[in-house]
């Protein structure tokens, strides 16, 4: 079965959308995708009612495996989706789609399962300091937040960890930033980081800071802040200088907690919102780290571009265990 391509049916389900994709492994472990096609989940109830619209649209109906990274902490084969309601399970999943082989894992430890795979043309370099082999952070800013790390391995294979890191405590790093701490403790008790470094962030950190000016909102989404800053608003363009400075900050915790050589960051967010004027100050940010500086000077830092890198991963991830278990 090693020597043969193997056919899985692939899916990366977020708080906002559900991905699904074919995807082919040659017997050197490459995957090459094909019939990709993104839903949005809040059309859908169930996990189920999105896989089964997306069968609908696929050709051919033979699979030896599925492999799904999914937004939310996987235990024992089974994920309740954080931010969305959705529950999964491999043994449900195997016995409706009539396979043997079903693997479900956290969507960024898909992404750090792809992040050695990933090449020059995937990524976005943020700052002049150059890709080093070794441990691989990877950031997941979307709709919540986390941290996964790929950690090179020998015959083996590689081994990545992930935990719930989105969920740390955020922890302020000027007074601005203490004033922002202040207004969303009183709105949500405990602030975590995913309250600011992810997409409904950057509206925390705007309705923040339209407080702190005693001025009134002028939208309520995230996707508006940027178009309120396009067009000119000063505190929306404020919140998306704050919002860099913020997860740069977090980044430069993620590379120090796990020993990084390199840090990717993942999800749909940075790359739209780390324009060239606020790469700059992300990465002084993310080398701010006191006695630590000059080590943070050299981490190579990247944003993921590749459209399907968590895919690549989970298929990457399954194929692993179907070499495990041969």
């Amino acid at each position: 079965m090693s020597g043969c391509v193997q056919r899985g049916l692939l899916a990366d389900l977020g708080g906002t959308n559900a991905r699904f994709a074919v995807g082919q492994i040659s017997p050197n472990g490459e995957v090459a995708i094909t019939q990709s096609a993104s839903l949005r989940v809040r059309d859908y109830a169930t996990a189920d009612a999105a896989l089964e619209a997306y069968l609908h649209r696929v050709s051919g109906d033979r699979f030896d495996f599925a492999a799904l990274a999914c937004a939310g902490p996987v235990e024992a084969g089974r994920v309740n989706l954080t931010n969305l309601g959705w529950r999964l399970s491999e043994c449900e999943l195997a016995a409706a789609l009539g396979l043997e082989r079903v693997k479900v894992l956290n969507d960024l430890a898909a992404v750090a399962w792809a992040a050695p795979a990933l090449g020059h043309a995937d990524l976005r370099a943020v700052g002049a300091a150059p890709f080093r082999p070794g441990i691989i952070a990877v950031l997941g800013v979307g709709t919540g937040s986390n941290c996964a790390v790929s950690v090179p391995g020998a015959a083996e294979g590689d081994v990545v960890l992930v935990g719930e890191a989105g969920h740390a405590g955020f922890a302020p790093c000027d007074e601005l930033e203490i004033e922002i701490w202040r207004r969303l403790n009183a709105r949500f008790g405990r602030v975590s980081v995913e309250r600011l470094a992810s997409g409904p962030g950057v509206l925390n950190i705007y309705l923040a800071l339209c407080d702190i000016a005693g001025s009134r909102p002028g939208c309520e989404t995230p996707e508006a802040v940027s178009l309120l800053a396009d067009g000119g608003d000063a505190i929306a363009d404020q919140a998306l200088d704050r919002f860099a400075l913020v997860l740069g900050g977090v980044a430069g915790d993620c590379a120090l907690a796990s020993g990084a050589r390199s840090l990717y960051v993942a999800g749909g967010v940075a790359p739209g919102l780390l324009t060239a004027d606020r790469t700059a100050a992300f990465r002084a940010r993310f080398e701010d780290k006191g006695r630590f500086a000059a080590r943070m000077e050299q981490i190579g830092v990247f944003i993921i571009v590749h459209p399907h890198a968590s895919m690549i991963g989970a298929a990457r991830a399954a194929n692993l265990s179907v070499r495990s278990a041969a």
